[in-house]
């Protein structure tokens, strides 16, 4: 009686060391694509001609001073 379970005992351990060895694998974390938004060359270019245009249209405008006339 004694035997069966000692065979018993030893086969399981047997055959659990495969079982555990290595573990378990590290995850593989794949990175999302970076997404770029793509600034076309005259886009740098409409806020600085709008300031020129409002510069300009606010000088010429007039004085709005009383020059006595």
């Amino acid at each position: 009686m004694k035997s069966k379970i000692i065979a018993c005992a030893t086969a399981l351990a047997i055959m659990s060391g495969p079982a555990l060895a290595g573990g378990m694998a590290e995850p593989i974390m794949e990175q999302e694509p970076v997404i770029e938004q793509a600034s076309s060359s005259s886009a740098g270019i409409v806020v600085p001609l709008l300031l020129l245009l409002l510069i300009a249209a606010a000088a010429s405008s007039g004085s709005g001073g009383a020059t006595g006339r």
